[in-house]
């Protein structure tokens, strides 16, 4: 199975979509290399970052599915490496 290094950032405005976030990462949790998530309280917003390796079918589906959510927007940068 080919996979690929990918970063996902999300920037959540609404809190009520969190869990959501929450729930689809966990689905993909083999696959994550590591998270950050970072309150940024002033702005009312959290900005999360997810490194993952995976085959990029799924990364794609599964940072579509997290920026259909309600007061989400999400960038998905690959890595040129396959493997």
């Amino acid at each position: 199975m080919e996979t690929r290094v990918a970063v996902i950032t999300i920037i959540v405005e609404n809190p009520e979509s969190v869990a959501k976030i929450n729930e689809l990462l966990h689905g993909v949790g083999q696959y994550i290399i590591g998270r950050m998530g970072l309150p940024y309280r002033e702005k009312h917003i959290s900005i999360i970052s997810i490194a993952i390796d995976a085959p990029q079918n799924l990364t794609s589906e599964v940072s579509g599915r997290i920026g259909r959510l309600d007061g989400v927007s999400v960038k998905t940068t690959y890595s040129n490496i396959q493997g």
